[in-house]
């Protein structure tokens, strides 16, 4: 793939002819009455094909490791929803009161179920899908987009999403987090790209129904289109989405508001709002549990939503086709919108998973957020030094999700009917991300190159960060250093 950077800037001349008083020409120079955007610096040719081979290459070895060393497992809520899609493939629809989940993605996966039915694998058949699907959406989106917006970035942006974020965790099961988190996530693109704008209105509608609970984000991005457009017409995906849900309601359950979420609830332990059925959580305790607990918390699995870019994708909007800022503003929104809705859900910590899973759409905007601070050269000091260390813990986040998915599965969480699991969400030692630390597991030779792999990613991303860094603080501790370590104005 070669770098192809579109650019909206004028190709007029920046001089024009003007008469003198002994009538001579002669070239002025035209001062633009607007400020120029800072572009990026050009490379040459060669070295923008060699990067764009690199990083297409980086991420393909990514997905490589992801479907040859990540055990593939049917468990938790990816098992009723295989025993969904299997009695539908048989049976047809099967109605039942106590359907809980959509079918509407897992309907999507009938090919492989089909094909897993006749090699006699069934279940790790179908167990490809999420990664099928996942590896699909990419492809697509960058046929869509790379001639929309910066290649480098929208790279970037793909091989954060496959090493530096939580989407690896989801690939090798079967639940329904995958299907929306592209759906409406690429299809938000989609919308911006006027001959795909239907396509990805009906991505985002079909993401939304197959888990209900995102009508909130939908109905938060919907206002948010609405105000930007003055346009009315987007409360229609709203009413499809709706609709959509009221109606797979009937058809599986044989009522219009039944949800199969009757009396859903927890064990009961020693934390105090355990055992209750529903939205029965109080808001403020779940919120703060969703952004900063140890074992589910965004603000340590996601935490590329603390960087500012709006201020550098507002200077983009005229440079490439595509509205970035709108894009992202989207995201943002939606991702807001499952941050209200889960806050009151008794199970807000996505049951037994590896990490915050009702919160995997986060990984789009926080991995974007990411690409874009390391695509941009306007980052202060101080954005930069965030730039890294958000960096450095999304990509262990990555990493943990390769190749530690084991420590979900501590025992102390699990025993007497998960009476201690909450030391799984709150206390560091038992966090996904830090047990590794405690634990010390064993690393296969696949896992070890993971590492390398992984090592190498994070390097090519850091380095020309940490040169910027070192440019921008070099003079600041140049003169602090002379200014403090002059020996003549020290006395005793």
């Amino acid at each position: 793939m070669k770098e192809n950077t579109q650019y909206s800037t004028d190709n007029t001349s920046l001089h024009t002819h003007t008469s003198t008083d002994k009538d001579t020409l002669k070239l002025e120079p035209v001062i633009p009455s607007t400020p120029q955007v800072e572009e990026f610096p050009e490379k040459p040719a060669r070295y923008s094909t060699v990067f764009a081979y690199l990083e297409t290459g980086l991420i393909l070895i990514g997905m490589f490791f992801i479907l040859l060393i990540m055990p593939r497992t049917m468990h938790g809520d990816g098992t009723l929803r295989y025993q969904y899609i299997s009695d539908f493939f048989h049976h047809g629809i099967v109605q039942s009161i106590h359907n809980k989940y959509s079918l509407i993605g897992p309907l999507f996966s009938l090919p492989l179920l089909w094909l897993g039915e006749k090699i006699g694998q069934p279940k790790e058949t179908i167990l490809l899908y999420n990664y099928i699907l996942f590896a699909f959406s990419l492809l697509i989106t960058y046929l869509l987009c790379k001639d929309r917006m910066d290649r480098t970035l929208l790279r970037k942006f793909f091989l954060l999403m496959v090493t530096c974020s939580m989407f690896a965790a989801h690939l090798t099961s079967y639940y329904g987090e995958i299907f929306t988190a592209v759906c409406v996530g690429f299809g938000i693109m989609a919308v911006f790209i006027r001959f795909t704008a239907p396509v990805g209105w009906i991505a985002i509608v079909l993401g939304v129904v197959n888990t209900p609970a995102t009508m909130i984000s939908l109905g938060i991005m919907i206002l948010k289109r609405m105000f930007d457009q003055k346009r009315l017409r987007y409360v229609l995906a709203l009413a499809a989405a709706g609709l959509l849900i009221l109606a797979e309601s009937w058809i599986r359950r044989g009522s219009l508001f039944s949800n199969g979420y009757d009396n859903d609830a927890g064990f009961h332990t020693f934390m105090p709002y355990s055992g209750l059925a529903g939205f029965s959580y109080p808001f403020l305790f779940g919120l703060l549990s969703i952004l900063f607990s140890f074992g589910k918390g965004l603000i340590f699995f996601t935490p590329g939503l603390l960087l500012p870019v709006g201020h550098t994708l507002k200077t983009w909007q005229k440079k490439y086709a595509l509205d970035l800022y709108q894009i992202y503003s989207l995201w943002i929104c939606f991702t807001v919108g499952l941050i209200l809705v889960y806050s009151r859900w008794w199970s807000w910590y996505g049951g037994l998973y590896w990490g915050p899973r009702f919160f995997l759409f986060a990984s789009i905007p926080a991995s974007f957020a990411i690409a874009v601070r390391l695509q941009s050269k306007d980052g202060g000091l101080l954005i930069n030094l965030l730039t890294v260390l958000v960096l450095s813990l999304s990509a262990w986040v990555g990493l943990c999700a390769v190749l530690f998915q084991s420590a979900t599965y501590i025992p102390i969480c699990m025993a007497n009917n998960y009476t201690l699991e909450a030391a799984c969400h709150y206390i560091p030692e038992f966090s996904v991300l830090w047990r590794p630390f405690v634990s010390h597991p064993h690393l296969e030779w696949g896992q070890k190159l993971y590492v390398l792999y992984s090592l190498l990613v994070f390097v090519y991303f850091i380095f020309p960060l940490l040169f910027r860094i070192y440019q921008q603080a070099r003079e600041p501790i140049t003169s602090f250093l002379k200014s403090q370590l002059n020996m003549r104005a020290w006395r005793i």
